[in-house]
C-alpha cells in the first residue's frame, strides 16, 4: 500500500510539473502568435509549441480525470466545467464587443471563444469516457483515432461545439486516463530522458521550416479538412500523420520534465487560473498596439520572458484566493435546487 501511495505521489508530482511547463508554453504560444509572420525564430518556436502542448495538456487532463470521472465527484466536475464555460464565454464575448474586437469570432455559446474550446471539449471528453466505460483500452483508443480522422470530413466549421478539437484530441485524453506511470518511469530513465530532450531540441530547430508550406490549421486541430483545403478522399491519412508527429513531439518534450517536487510543482496546482485569465492579458496587449514596437531578437526575448513572468504571477496563491469564486465557482447550490425541485409536490 505504501509503495502504491508513493507511486501515486511521484506520478502526481511529475504531472503537476508537466502541467506548469505546458501552461508556460500555452501563454508563450498565444502571446507570440501576432509576431510569427515577422520573425522566423518565433515562427519556429510557435510551431514547436503547437506540435505538443495541446496533445500533452489533454493527456494531463485525462490523467487527473481518473480520480473524478464517476459518482458525485464526476457530476460536480461536469457542473463546474459548464458553469466556468458560461461565465468566461460571457466575459470574453462582452469584452470583445466592447474592447478587444478580435477577428473571425462567433459570439455564440455554441462556438467557444478562442481558448475556451478546452472547457467545452473537456466536458465532452468526460461524457465520451463515461459512454466508453465498458470498452477495453485499445478499443477506446482505436475509436478515438478513427473519430479524430472522421471528424475532419464534416462539411462545417470545426469551431462549432468545439467538435473538431473534441474528437481530434480524444486519443490523448484516452491515453492520459489510462496512463501507466510506473511503466513510464521505468522506461524514461536518465539517458532516455536526455535523448528525448535532444530530439525535442532538434524539432525546435527543424519544425519551423517543415511547416513553411503547411497550413497551421493542422496543428490547431480546430479545422476540418475542407477548411485547410485538403479535399482529397484520403485526407484522413494526413491527420494520421499529424498524430504521429504530435505523439513523437510529445514523447520528446517529456524528456524535459523533472520528477522531483519543487516550487514548480506547487504552481502546477493552479494552472487553471493561468489558462482562463491569460487570454485577457494577451488580448489587452494586442489592442494596446504594443506589438508595433516589438522587433528584433531583443524584442522577441522580452515577449517570451514577459509571458513566463505573467504565468508565474497568475499561478500565485493570492490570485486563487481573490478569484476562486469566479474561476472555480461553487456548484453545490445546483444540487440543493435539484433536491428542492424533486421534493416539490406535483
Amino acid at each position: 500500500m505504501q509503495q502504491e501511495h508513493s507511486l501515486e505521489t511521484r506520478g502526481e508530482t511529475f504531472f503537476l510539473n508537466l502541467r506548469f511547463m505546458l501552461i508556460v508554453t500555452v501563454f508563450v504560444g498565444n502571446v507570440i502568435e501576432p509576431l510569427i509572420g515577422q520573425m522566423s525564430g518565433l515562427h519556429s518556436l510557435f510551431v514547436w509549441i503547437f506540435s505538443f502542448h495541446m496533445p500533452l495538456f489533454v493527456l494531463v487532463t485525462g490523467y487527473f480525470a481518473k480520480r473524478s470521472l464517476t459518482g458525485a465527484a464526476g457530476r460536480k466536475v461536469l457542473l463546474q466545467i459548464g458553469l466556468q464555460y458560461l461565465i468566461f464565454q460571457s466575459l470574453y464575448s462582452a469584452l470583445d464587443v466592447s474592447l478587444f474586437h478580435a477577428d473571425n469570432i462567433h459570439h455564440s455559446f455554441f462556438a467557444p471563444y478562442l481558448l475556451l474550446w478546452f472547457l467545452a471539449s473537456h466536458l465532452f471528453w468526460r461524457l465520451l469516457m463515461l459512454g466508453m466505460a465498458r470498452w477495453s483500452v485499445w478499443t477506446k483508443l482505436a475509436f478515438a483515432i478513427a473519430a479524430g480522422m472522421a471528424v475532419g470530413y464534416l462539411q462545417l466549421d470545426g469551431v462549432w461545439f468545439s467538435i473538431s478539437r473534441t474528437f481530434v484530441y480524444l486519443p490523448f485524453f484516452v491515453i492520459g486516463y489510462h496512463f501507466n506511470f510506473a511503466l513510464f518511469e521505468k522506461i524514461y530513465h536518465k539517458y532516455v530522458r536526455i535523448a528525448a530532450a535532444a530530439v525535442s531540441a532538434v524539432l525546435l530547430v527543424t519544425l519551423g521550416s517543415v511547416f513553411q508550406g503547411i497550413p497551421l490549421g493542422w496543428l490547431y486541430g480546430n479545422m476540418t479538412f475542407m477548411q485547410v483545403e485538403a479535399l482529397e478522399w484520403y485526407a484522413g491519412a494526413y491527420r494520421l500523420a499529424m498524430y504521429g508527429l504530435q505523439f513523437a513531439a510529445s514523447l520528446a518534450f517529456l524528456g524535459w520534465v523533472p520528477y522531483r517536487f519543487s516550487r514548480m510543482t506547487d504552481l502546477g496546482r493552479r494552472t487553471l487560473y493561468v489558462f482562463l485569465l491569460h487570454g485577457f492579458i494577451v488580448r489587452l496587449a494586442v489592442v494596446s498596439g504594443i506589438y508595433t514596437y516589438i522587433s528584433g531578437a531583443a524584442g522577441a526575448v522580452l515577449v517570451v520572458l514577459s509571458a513566463v513572468v505573467f504565468t508565474v504571477l497568475l499561478a500565485q496563491p493570492a490570485v486563487k484566493r481573490l478569484l476562486h469564486p469566479l474561476v472555480e465557482p461553487p456548484v453545490e447550490w445546483m444540487s440543493v435546487l435539484r433536491q428542492a425541485a424533486l421534493r416539490r409536490p406535483l
